[in-house]
């Protein structure tokens, strides 16, 4: 039975037990172990695990690996394993280099695991689609002529896997026809655990109450191994406490006191973290001499960790000191410079420092201090954190055509800092004359087709690298000219500059020559070609018209487009009356008339001040009046004050605008007799300079103004206009401060003008009378130490000139200052909302004094002294602010205090809150995409952020056509979506994971093109049936896209 949809693509994850192969965050290589198949099983099984730290030697302060298990448990890590339902082909339109989508991870190999063979997996997607090969430690493998070495899809297969043949460095080389790319490199490691020497081991003789050790000597052994000790017989384990200690660094027993009951046999017993194959040690008799009792003496730190450590950023630090003496020692920890850090944990009483997820910050000097009765001991060592090389800009596949220049820069972050190294096709890139390789930035100058390719940028530092992958393409391509630049008619009027576009698409650039008719165009000082190939006319003239022809050449080809060019006479445009000056009431008609080429269609547009007339919504004011084909008039009817202004018309041909404009006066009549010679103007303000004008009208209408009067200033007086919004300010304690608006110029009424400013104490008799001699001023400030907060007083103010004093604002009442808040605020919380924000939100208690102008927020890092503090102010009754620009994944202390122009009052109770955990550094892996028309269905592997990130939420997948900036989202919880791409066009797609933290890492850049009906698939694979264990389940995931014919 046919479903309305179909299964394009399993997403198949076989896991067991993957709690024994738990991830180290932040570690950008891993390692695996093989998964043993039952008998008669012919299908491989190689599995990775995520994130594993390459192994050292070890030392006695440890970076956390995780606890391998035994082969027999059938271990692996939760990888994902895409397989195909069918085989599609590429689009072959669509061709590009290689690209990886799984790199070969570390692997260890149990040297007595059932399954004799080991896989290293690799797969790259192309068109064409890429061929591989191997190198081990750097040289290439011969799959043909060994016959243990076979591929199967990109994945080498190793039959009969040997430690002494088979261990080293492994990379993947990728090829299709665009070029060769490496993959990173992953070791190849072999589990094993030999056995003890079979000699009988010494008896240790101490005296009872002294301090002994007891040597382990492990077999050889890969990789860690685990230690413990057991006591007369198995499974009789020696408990751990104060005064017995077994290092997992040096293996070793160690008793610092010995007592009667320690009398006996001790075994090492170690186990293999990956194989979990046990082996024990002869047994080791301790027994007590006779001589005597070991006096009391002062702790001997007998094991410590080196003097330096170094740690991986997220990783768990374990760092081991223990001492002997009599009595038994306590064991204390301090980081010397500064405060130890809050998540760190003391461990088998007290003898082992724990800083899980340690970062850049824990670095420093630490200190073990054994003391008993008898004295101390000290030990001091230096912890170094360091980061592997993590991506902060990628590289860009780049196409270019030939002679340009290619800028590539990648850049990393890390500790110690990276350096950069650059690969060409899988080879090491070298500086030459047109090659610049400067930290990071690859500059290549006048590219050619010999610098096609893939290239590769490396980022190193000494605990890791990473590799980043472009494509170069240099194109090469005859001129083309796009349809909006074919077959053009240019109109333009007499002393115009005319543009004639000539853009041909070509690679390398074409050669440009213009023609007009059939004679080859010439240069000159009002003719120019432009640099991108158009061709420019200054100043065009009849002469000018003609057919041009535009001629494109370059090596691979030619194309030529033809424009013609027609000069028209210039328009001009008469607009009348020129300005007019009406009485409200009246109307008047506007008339534009346009002086055109004949040949030519005009176009009118009215404006009123700089904006279009919108003749539907000026209730009837305005009417348009087109009288004849050149001209138009614009009737104004009724008019109102509101229509005075500037009047535009605006006429527009196909080759040119013009506008000109007219101005409109609207007066009130003032009307006296005809036969009058002379006017009194009544009511004017004193002080003040005045101009007239006379304008005669009669029945027939009104003539133009007289020109003005000579400026003739009134006589002065005493003010008569008191200051207006008299009211009190803010201001300190013991102050009264009076405001008011300051009295324009037009009313001080002559020279000499200020303010009187009088004020008492409510219910009392007498004024205080205070002169303010700045016309300008608007505010005076009183102040006795006697008044107390929040005192009512009368206030008035006055006016005064030379000529004497004016009248008294109304009495109004305003208290004096009540001072700085006295009150601190209370129900302060802090809510962190991101990795970089912290909302912090408070109340005030309103009946307190100091009646606050806003609040002061105070914050401070946990490892930061309080002097140390940000600070952010709100204004007005604002009771919560946003604190932006947070380190993430820090514990921040918060203080809140209100102020006002006095000062401010106290701070609160500090509250605490710790910004969200950085969002997920790594991208989506291993995306996978199948294309059916326009539908996109999408799958990728989980993202599992490391220990100091937030957690996964859900994903985005981002898309846009290729040259915009805006991305449309979709957003889903699962592993897989299907996107509709609307239009034709290349859509770049990305794929990000969301947590609280914000945004994770984008994936690498998906390039596909939206088509009518096909089938695209990013690989090429036949669905496989996969043989596991019972012990393990397998789970199917099917990405659906709407049923189509296939």
């Amino acid at each position: 039975m046919w479903l309305s949809w179909k299964l394009l693509l399993f997403l198949s994850l076989t896991g067991c037990l993957s709690e024994y192969s738990e991830a180290v965050p932040g570690v950008p290589t891993s390692y695996a172990a093989i998964l043993r198949i039952k008998s008669g099983s012919s299908s491989l099984a190689s599995f990775n695990s995520k994130n594993r730290p390459r192994l050292s030697s070890p030392s006695l302060g440890s970076v956390s690996s995780p606890g391998w298990r035994g082969a027999a448990q059938h271990y692996h890590s939760p990888t994902n394993l895409y397989h195909f339902s069918e085989t599609f082909k590429n689009d072959e339109s669509v061709d590009y280099g290689p690209v990886f989508v799984q790199e070969p991870d570390d692997m260890i190999f149990p040297t007595d695991s059932e399954e004799k063979k080991v896989s290293l997996n690799c797969q790259a997607r192309g068109n064409p689609t890429p061929t591989y090969r191997w190198l081990r430690n750097g040289t290439e493998i011969d799959v043909e002529s060994d016959y243990r070495f076979s591929l199967i899809e990109g994945s080498l297969i190793i039959n009969n896997p040997s430690e002494i043949k088979d261990s080293g460095q492994y990379q993947c080389l990728t090829t299709n026809m665009f070029g060769s790319i490496l993959s990173r490199e992953a070791i190849l490691q072999f589990a094993y655990l030999g056995n003890f020497s079979g000699r009988t081991r010494s008896a240790v003789s101490v005296r009872e109450g002294q301090g002994v050790v007891l040597m382990c000597s492990p077999p050889l052994h890969s990789p860690e191994i685990i230690y413990s000790w057991v006591f007369n017989e198995f499974p009789s384990f020696v408990a751990e406490d104060s005064r017995r200690f077994i290092s997992q660094e040096t293996g070793n027993l160690y008793i610092s006191k010995v007592q009667t009951s320690d009398v006996g046999s001790y075994i090492c017993l170690v186990k293999n973290t990956v194989t979990n194959a046990r082996v024990l040690s002869p047994p080791t008799p301790l027994t007590l001499r006779n001589d005597g009792v070991m006096g009391e003496y002062e702790p001997k730190i007998e094991v410590h960790f080196p003097y330096t450590v170094t740690a991986a950023r997220g990783t768990t630090v374990r760092m081991e000191c223990f001492a002997l003496g009599n009595p038994v020692p306590t064991i204390s920890w301090r980081k010397v410079n500064g405060h130890n850090p809050s998540k760190a944990r003391l461990r088998k009483s007290q003898a082992v420092l724990e800083i899980p997820n340690v970062q850049l910050e824990d670095s420093g000097i630490y200190e073990c201090k054994a003391e008993n009765s008898r004295g101390r001991n000290v030990f001091r060592g230096q912890l170094q954190v360091y980061t592997y090389p993590h991506w902060m800009e990628k590289l860009n596949d780049t196409q270019l055509d030939s002679g340009d220049q290619l800028r590539w820069e990648c850049r990393a972050t890390g500790k110690p800092r990276p350096t950069y190294r650059w690969l060409k096709n899988g080879v090491p890139l070298w500086p030459q004359s047109r090659i610049e390789m400067i930290n990071g930035v690859l500059m290549i100058h006048s590219v050619n087709v010999s610098d096609a390719g893939m290239y590769q940028c490396l980022a190193e530092n000494k605990y890791g690298t990473i590799y980043a992958s472009a494509e170069l393409k240099i194109l090469a391509s005859a001129p083309t000219f796009p349809l909006n630049q074919m077959k053009k008619t240019i109109i333009v009027t007499k002393g115009q500059e005319v543009v004639i576009e000539c853009k041909p698409q070509a690679s390398p650039k074409p050669t440009i020559t213009w023609k007009k008719g059939d004679k080859v165009l010439r240069e000159n000082k009002r003719i120019t070609i432009l640099p991108h190939g158009s061709l420019r006319i200054l100043n065009a003239s009849k002469s000018d018209e003609g057919r041009y022809l535009c001629q494109g050449v370059n090596v691979f080809g030619s194309a030529e487009i033809v424009a013609s060019v027609s000069v028209k006479e210039p328009t001009r445009i008469e607009l009348t009356p020129k300005k007019i000056e009406l009485t409200v009431g009246e109307s008047i008609v506007l008339s534009c008339k346009a002086l055109h080429d004949s040949t030519l269609d005009v176009t009118f547009y009215w404006t009123h001040n700089g904006q279009p007339i919108d003749f539907e919504k000026e209730g009837g004011h305005f009417e348009s009046i087109k009288a004849q084909a050149s001209s138009a008039d614009l009737m104004i009817r009724n008019i109102l004050l509101m229509h005075a202004g500037r009047y535009g018309c605006r006429v527009q041909t196909a080759a040119d605008t013009v506008s000109d404009e007219t101005e409109l006066l609207v007066r009130v009549p003032d009307l006296i007799s005809g036969d009058m010679e002379s006017a009194m103007a009544v009511e004017l303000n004193p002080w003040v300079e005045y101009e007239f004008r006379v304008v005669a009208t009669n029945k027939i209408g009104t003539g133009d103004p007289s020109a003005p009067s000579r400026v003739i200033r009134t006589n002065e007086a005493v003010p008569k206009t008191p200051p207006a919004n008299v009211s009190g300010r803010s201001g300190r304690r013991h102050e009264l401060v009076i405001a008011w608006e300051p009295v324009s110029e037009e009313f001080q009424s002559g020279e000499g003008f200020g303010y009187i400013v009088a004020f008492r104490p409510n219910g009392t008799r007498g004024w205080k009378e205070k002169m303010v001699t700045s016309s300008d001023a608007s505010k005076f400030i009183y102040r006795d130490e006697s008044v107390p907060p929040l005192t009512p007083f009368e206030v008035k103010v006055g006016v005064y000139n030379n000529k004497g004093d004016g009248p008294f604002s109304p009495i109004v009442v305003i208290c004096s200052a009540e001072g700085e808040p006295t009150a601190a605020p209370i129900d302060v919380k802090a809510t962190s909302l991101s990795v970089s924000e912290i909302l912090v939100a408070w109340k005030h208690i309103k009946e307190s004094l100091g009646r606050p102008q806003g609040f002061e927020v105070d914050y401070w890092k946990d490892m930061q002294q309080e002097e140390a503090a940000e600070k952010v102010k709100t204004e007005g009754n604002e009771s919560s602010i946003l604190l932006t620009g947070l380190e993430g994944n820090t514990l921040y202390h918060l203080t809140v205090r209100a102020y006002n122009a006095a000062g401010y009052g106290p701070p609160s109770t500090a509250v605490h809150a710790a910004t969200k955990k950085s969002p997920p550094s790594q991208p989506p892996g291993n995306i996978m995409w199948i294309q059916d028309g326009s539908h996109v269905s999408l799958g990728w592997e989980p993202v599992r952020p490391l220990a100091n990130e937030s957690d996964v939420m859900g994903y985005k997948v981002l898309f846009r056509q290729e040259g915009q900036s805006n991305s449309q989202v979709i957003e889903t919880q699962k592993t897989s979506a299907v996107v509709l791409l609307p239009d034709v066009g290349v859509y770049i797609i990305e794929v990000c994971a969301v947590s609280e933290g914000g945004d994770g890492t984008a994936s690498p850049q998906i390039r596909v093109p939206s088509f009518s009906g096909g089938k695209v698939t990013s690989a090429q694979s036949t669905l496989h049936v996969l043989s596991t264990s019972s012990s393990s389940v397998t789970l199917l995931l099917a990405l659906m896209v709407p049923s189509t014919s296939w």
